[in-house]
């Protein structure tokens, strides 16, 4: 009888000793799983922007002793018009596709006599038939000009659109060595920078 209480207490024991490893792996296997979920979500590709119907670009140049940098989606004219009806006339426009456009100046540069901090910043602009509006804007990084806040403007000047010659297909940005030139479809968009003296 001894003997039989005694392997009774000896298996409860053991069984006790098993279940409580078993519990530990289990709850060694989620934390494995959890880990290794973790891992996938960290390594999940990110989106190829190149592919996109609007791929990024960039333009950069030196104006002085200013390096300046244009960051955009560069959509392409299609078949469409374009300014005063794809893109209306009198409305804040992202001035390129898919996030807002970017500028970065390496310094403090005078934009059409203006002066503008150096900094990155979103760059908007209101197109109309005889004049544009070009808008420097603190909040660079956004969607589109879903956001756009008028307060956080930076600087904003008005400058002439000119007629191209030649159509450009796709949105394009110039950095020469005293403006900056955005050209699509039929217009082309310049605006004045120099370093500060």
């Amino acid at each position: 009888m001894k003997h039989l209480l005694f392997a009774l207490v000896f298996g409860f024991a053991f069984a006790s000793c098993g279940g409580a490893g078993t519990d530990s792996g289990e709850a060694g296997s989620a934390a494995d799983s959890t880990a290794t979920e973790e891992t996938v979500t960290e390594e999940e590709p990110k989106e190829d922007k190149s592919t996109r119907k609007s791929p990024p670009r960039t333009a950069e140049g030196e104006i002085g002793s200013a390096t300046v940098t244009v960051s955009y989606g560069s959509p392409s004219v299609r078949g469409r018009t374009i300014f005063g009806d794809l893109i209306p006339y009198g409305n804040i426009w992202r001035t390129g596709a898919n996030e807002a456009t970017t500028i970065t100046v390496s310094e403090e540069v005078m934009v059409e006599g203006e002066a503008l901090p150096a900094g990155t910043y979103a760059l908007f602009t209101i197109p109309n038939k005889e004049t544009w509006t070009v808008i420097f804007n603190k909040e660079a990084e956004q969607w589109g000009a879903y956001d756009y806040d008028e307060s956080m403007d930076a600087l904003r000047v008005e400058v002439a659109p000119e007629a191209l010659e030649e159509n450009a297909e796709m949105l394009e940005f110039e950095v020469g060595s005293d403006r900056v030139t955005m050209r699509w479809a039929d217009v082309a968009v310049p605006f004045k920078v120099s370093t500060v003296e």
